[in-house]
């Protein structure tokens, strides 16, 4: 599961966040301990600690005091927010930019999107 092309807390994160997107990890819900993490990947604890607070400071994870990390209310939606603003920028916003340089207006982009999410 893990691999060299980024840092191995920050692929911890988004294994949990993307667990609490797709429904794996339901909001108020317990996810698994540093030490369990670390154990099943084999790393150390820190770097399981790492990811996981980069989830905290994001307001995806709580911790109870005694008991371990939550998921917290309103995690998914503010998953689902983050990505979509990644999405437009990332992929949205050059994909029309490019359109606009052949000099395709949204009905040809529309035309071909279509296209392809039927041949696919």
């Amino acid at each position: 599961m893990l691999d060299d092309a980024k840092p191995i807390f920050l692929q911890i994160a988004d294994s949990i966040a993307d667990g609490v997107l797709a429904g794996s990890y339901p909001e108020g819900t317990q996810v698994p301990s540093t030490n369990e993490l670390a154990a099943f990947h084999r790393i150390n604890p820190a770097t399981v600690g790492k990811g996981l607070g980069l989830l905290v400071d994001r307001g995806i994870l709580h911790k109870r005091r005694g008991l371990g990390m939550f998921v917290s209310e309103g995690a998914r939606q503010r998953l689902r927010d983050e990505r979509t603003t990644a999405f437009r920028a990332g992929f949205v916003a050059p994909l029309l930019a490019e359109a606009r340089s052949l000099g395709l207006d949204l009905t040809d982009l529309h035309r071909i999107i279509d296209q392809e999410g039927a041949s696919s």
